[in-house]
């Protein structure tokens, strides 16, 4: 199967505008990725919808195509800019733009999966986690069938519920797992997902990927052993300027 990896990358944010185009350690943040993405995948492309990230990306001699500045999802970027972009593919690998640190394992993990519809990462919390980091509803838990690995639902609540654990004791009595927001999609089915409604399930938790299994798409998880550390605030391109230079 031939892959394509696609980086989505806005300009816009509400808590750090421009951070695509945010030095680290002498190289933008989207540099970072598009290096460990083009590790992995022979053809990488950033899809912009901002005319200095573009810029940005051919300066140091990255494809880049742009793309509509209303897009709800990366995902409907990524749809967008693969048929912009005319190069032929099976499987679309959707690569966060603010994800410097993302590991070209991690990428091939995604392609281990297919052939399926949708594939995803997943990361065990570890056993002794705390109840609030575990209920944290930003960190979104997933649970899939132990036979095929297919996605059986996300949450931003504990998913399962232990009924006759304390909550002081979940983490170490079950294997709880995070999602990693990264994606890859059959070039046909991306497609089909950019032209979806939104659905009951995904208004609710505000998670895309419920539109899926909503609608009957199969979406296969991959177990990383690590987490890629993403830039969404000043703070978090500090710290990776010092993972960086450590």
């Amino acid at each position: 199967m031939k892959f394509i990896g696609i980086i989505p990358a806005r300009y816009a944010s509400s808590r750090f505008p421009g951070k695509p185009l945010a030095d680290l350690c002498g190289k933008p943040v989207i540099e970072h990725v598009y290096e460990k993405a083009s590790a992995a995948l022979d053809e990488v492309v950033v899809a912009t919808d901002d005319e200095r990230i573009f810029q940005a990306v051919k300066a140091f001699g990255g494809n880049a195509v742009m793309t509509s500045t209303s897009h709800r999802s990366g995902t409907d970027r990524c749809a967008e800019a693969y048929f912009e972009y005319a190069k032929e593919a099976d499987v679309v690998i959707n690569i966060q733009g603010d994800e410097p640190f993302v590991k070209p394992e991690q990428i091939e993990a995604l392609k281990s999966c297919f052939p399926t519809d949708i594939a995803t990462l997943v990361h065990p919390f570890a056993a002794g986690t705390s109840f609030e980091q575990l209920s944290n509803p930003n960190i979104v838990k997933v649970v899939f069938s132990e036979s095929t690995r297919n996605a059986l639902y996300f949450s931003r609540s504990v998913i399962p519920y232990l009924r006759d654990c304390m909550q002081s004791e979940w983490s170490k009595a079950h294997t709880f797992f995070r999602h990693i927001g990264m994606y890859a999609y059959r070039t046909d089915i991306l497609k089909q997902l950019s032209r979806l409604e939104q659905t009951p399930l995904e208004k609710g938790e505000s998670l895309e990927q419920l539109r899926w299994l909503e609608k009957g798409y199969e979406i296969k998880v991959a177990v990383s052993d690590s987490i890629s550390i993403g830039i969404d605030t000043p703070a978090d391109l500090d710290n990776a300027r010092k993972i960086l230079e450590e």
